[in-house]
């Protein structure tokens, strides 16, 4: 399987997959975001260490059960080669009403199929009164 577009990266496609994987992102199917993964994928998001599709599908259907509303917002920092690094921010809601905002870096490395292999993620939150929501 192919997921397009595929490496070196250039401006415009480091975009392009960045815009990619916001939207899937935003669509919270984690079936769907899944497949832009290898199915050996490695990711460390915070603390965790989740290794293959199986285990990106566990871990994204149990973090929309306690980030409800949730939306986000990447953007590229910077690209070479197979390597993309974007800059983040979501908000989303608990289950007991109060919202957050999260801020956070990934590096991302891609296999020759365009798929990523290798995504590590450094994220902090803070809570936020709602009226003061950017997203």
């Amino acid at each position: 399987m192919k997921k397009y577009p595929l490496p070196p990266f250039n401006l415009e496609t480091a975009k392009q997959k960045v815009q990619m994987a916001e939207d899937a992102w935003n669509s919270k199917n984690p079936i769907k975001i899944s497949e832009a993964y290898t199915l050996d994928t490695e990711w460390r998001n915070r603390n965790l260490f989740i290794n293959g599709r199986n285990e990106v599908q566990k871990f994204l259907k149990d973090k929309w059960k306690t980030e409800l509303n949730y939306k986000l917002k990447k953007k590229l920092w910077a690209f070479s080669d197979n390597r993309i690094a974007v800059r983040f921010e979501y908000e989303y809601q608990n289950t007991e009403g109060k919202w957050f905002r999260a801020y956070g870096n990934e590096n991302w490395e891609f296999d020759e199929n365009g798929l990523m292999k290798k995504r590590f993620a450094s994220i902090n939150d803070i809570e936020v009164d709602e009226t003061d929501r950017k997203l």
